[in-house]
């Protein structure tokens, strides 16, 4: 994907990001209800906000919307509520019992904002059909709460990897074959990118799913002049990676393998039992670790372990080359509520993307790599590097976009 394009602008009257929708895909999944009551607990005063960088130097001084003007919706194939999937999380320890009572209205608020997403095996209709139904979803929305914008953010589960057809690489042809109501060119994450395209708004991906990497979606969100950013949330244990492996490199070491495993449960846990599911979290975990080790060492086991829930666990065997080839060897083992770690980086990419789309950037947003295992125009995977671009991007965006008409 190509690199982002920022409109620049002479200096005139600062403007505002403004309210800002926060549309999730996947909306009353574990990682969207958190993030719902999370968001809802900031803006009331209940909690902090601990672990949303947004909230940290240098970032706070930025014209971010504040939490309080993020207004959720979003689409979802499940009949569970946001509340009755924040009353499960409750119960397995995940969320503080106060902080549910304090936010139960505004779940239920947002709940009320989901529509029916788009699910293949229910759709009777061309697909062109299905992403126009779902962008008047979005439109409905943002004219309803008077929102500046809304931003997309896809935390559905994940899905198959995507072979590349030659619709997917040309205009026309894609444009034809979604028309046609016998076929299903797209899968499921790439129709809701299709949708945010239709609707003006800018999209984040934060699964591997295929989502905007379709060659032609991707064109067309950047001629639309959207901001886009994925993929795959970076929240653990690839994260924690991004860490370690540019500190062996300054060292002058050689890292000869890396091994790991992770135990999850919930809903991960039993999408990604499935193998050919499971193939598409694999590739973009180890892109950046070999990138940044350069050794194609990387075993990955992803096991499902339903008794955890949305606990996961995570080991890493590192095994490095140093001076006169002597061996050095590093293990990790840690286990977080994969929910929390999400929750607050789906927060910082709504505001982030808020400021993208109104300093006018189109395209792939590569500073935002940052939160993503597999950046989208970006070939930089150390977390440290990453940060500092982030930084100077927020800082040379909100400038931009302070001084937009």
């Amino acid at each position: 994907m190509h690199h982002a394009t920022t409109t620049t602008a002479a200096p005139d009257t600062p403007a505002s990001t403004g309210r800002t929708g926060l549309w999730l895909v996947g909306a009353r999944g574990s990682v969207a209800t958190t993030a719902t009551l999370g968001l809802a607990a900031l803006a009331a005063g209940h909690a902090p906000a601990t672990g949303c960088v947004t909230a940290a130097e240098p970032f706070d001084g930025l014209a971010l919307p504040a939490f309080g003007d993020l207004v959720v919706g979003g689409h979802d194939v499940a009949p569970t509520t946001m509340v009755k999937q924040a009353e499960a999380l409750a119960a397995a320890g995940m969320i503080p019992g106060h902080l549910l009572s304090a936010t139960r209205d505004a779940l239920a608020a947002a709940d009320a904002e989901v529509r029916p997403g788009y699910d293949p095996r229910q759709h009777h209709g061309s697909q062109q059909e299905a992403a126009e139904a779902l962008a008047a979803d979005l439109t409905a929305f943002r004219r309803t709460h008077d929102l500046d914008r809304v931003v997309v953010v896809d935390v559905a589960s994940t899905e198959p990897p995507l072979d590349l057809l030659p619709e997917h690489e040309d205009p026309a042809l894609l444009r034809a074959a979604l028309a046609d109501p016998d076929r299903a060119v797209l899968p499921a994450s790439s129709v809701t990118a299709y949708a945010a395209v239709l609707a003006g708004c800018a999209y984040a991906s934060f699964t591997p799913s295929a989502g905007m990497t379709v060659p032609v979606l991707a064109r067309w969100a950047a001629e639309a002049g959207l901001p886009v950013a994925g993929q795959d949330g970076k929240t653990g244990q690839t994260w924690l990676r991004t860490v370690l492996a540019p500190a062996f490199t300054a060292r002058g070491m050689r890292v000869l393998s890396w091994a790991g495993t992770n135990l999850l449960g919930g809903g991960d846990g039993a999408t990604l039992a499935d193998p050919v599911a499971a193939r598409s979290k694999l590739t973009s975990k180890n892109r950046g670790l070999r990138d940044l080790t350069g050794t194609d060492v990387t075993p990955l086991h992803i096991d499902n372990v339903p008794d955890l829930g949305d606990v996961k666990v995570a080991w890493d065997h590192v095994h490095v080359e140093g001076f006169l080839g002597s061996r050095l060897t590093l293990q990790t083992t840690w286990s977080a509520h994969d929910s929390m770690l999400a929750a607050p980086m789906i927060l910082d990419l709504a505001r982030l993307l808020a400021l993208a789309h109104a300093a006018g950037v189109s395209g792939p947003v590569p500073e935002l790599g940052y939160f993503f295992k597999d950046p989208w125009g970006s070939d930089v995977h150390g977390a440290a590097a990453q940060a500092i671009q982030l930084a100077d991007w927020a800082r040379r965006t909100a400038d931009v976009a302070g001084h937009r008409p």
